[in-house]
């Protein structure tokens, strides 16, 4: 694996947990470095960290909010 793709996963302590558990992702990296977007996004759809994810996230804290704010009228 090239040595800047490894700084960047070292530098966030997500993706390199990601690649722990995922060492496939070594040799695709390894093999085609352009494949780290993929990555990337890999391991935000494993951690929900993306923006579908967060918003689905304070629509539920919404919804939970307004159950709550209801059985207490």
């Amino acid at each position: 694996m090239e040595v800047f793709l490894q700084k960047m996963i070292l530098d966030k302590p997500k993706l390199y947990l990601h690649l722990k558990q995922n060492s496939s992702w070594v040799k695709t990296l390894t093999r085609d470095p352009s494949s780290f977007k993929d990555f990337e996004e890999a391991m935000k759809e494993m951690y929900k960290e993306r923006a579908t994810d967060k918003f689905d996230l304070m629509l539920d804290n919404i919804d939970l909010i307004t159950t709550f704010l209801n059985a207490m009228k």
